[in-house]
């Protein structure tokens, strides 16, 4: 069967997208305390606690600290242990994964080395405040703050148009507060944060996204007493996400579902630009 092209200045007819393998999908958000992953056969999120069994030595490894990660075999272990065995022996597999923004290239090579053991076609990479944005279907056509407070690290992502033009971080958490470490220490921190920035950014962008209200998520967000005493020191709107401990892993997965129907996922074929990375 032969076909004849278009004349000269018709646009060709539309071509249906060619035929792909089945897809099977994991949204991960890899914590220092929580891991959190969305599988798409499944449809819920795993939450659990980031530790790996043992391997050689004894007791449980803590493989991720302070929002890097720090043993990559047992890394590994954890992930083969949480989710090996709910993917599907067959079809390719596509892997969103949410990074720290100041993570850098270490956290992503890292991770994408442990993630090796779930043998995926792809793996796409997106900063975990622009997953916090999009699962709370914030508007970024308009510049926006999202302050992240984890267990173990906090921080402060300026976005614009849906890109990371700024962060800041402070290895300082939840799992740091107690008797002799207030909700204040925390409020401090981020207050600081946003000041350098607002110092630092010789554009209104900075301003225009502390004006339209601070986006909060992680664990720390749940918590009314930093809520309240971030507002108090910021002086402007602070607004926890809905579900503020799984909003990156809902993003991800938000964002996985997009992906996954795009033919640029296909095995071997780059993300298309604009997506994850």
């Amino acid at each position: 069967m032969t076909t004849t092209p278009p004349p000269s200045g018709m646009a060709a007819p539309n071509r249906p997208w060619p035929l792909y393998r089945p897809c099977s999908g994991i949204a991960l958000d890899l914590g220092s305390a929580r891991t959190r992953a969305w599988v798409s056969v499944r449809g819920t999120i795993l939450d659990v606690p980031t530790v790996a069994l043992p391997g050689d030595g004894d007791g449980d490894v803590h493989p991720v600290r302070r929002g890097a990660i720090v043993d990559t075999p047992a890394t590994a272990r954890m992930l083969d242990r949480l989710l090996r065995h709910r993917l599907p022996r067959f079809g390719s597999r596509l892997i969103v994964l949410t990074t720290p923004v100041l993570g850098g290239v270490a956290f992503r090579a890292e991770a994408r080395t442990a993630l090796r053991t779930l043998r995926p076609d792809t793996v796409l990479t997106v900063p975990s405040a622009r997953a916090v944005a999009t699962a709370d279907g914030a508007d970024l056509t308009r510049p926006l703050l999202v302050v992240d407070i984890g267990a173990h690290v906090t921080e402060a992502v300026l976005l614009v148009d849906g890109s990371v033009t700024d962060a800041r971080r402070t290895v300082l958490g939840t799992s740091d507060l107690g008797a002799r470490t207030p909700a204040t220490r925390i409020a401090d921190a981020v207050t600081e944060m946003v000041k350098l920035m607002l110092e630092q950014d010789h554009t209104p962008q900075t301003f225009d996204a502390l004006r339209r209200g601070v986006l909060l998520a992680g664990g720390g967000a749940l918590r009314a007493d930093i809520t309240y005493r971030l507002s108090e020191r910021l002086r402007h709107p602070v607004r926890p996400v809905p579900a503020p401990h799984t909003a990156a892993v809902r993003g991800a997965a938000a964002l996985l579902a997009s992906t996954r129907v795009h033919p640029s996922t296909a095995v071997d074929g780059p993300p298309s630009p604009g997506r994850p990375h």
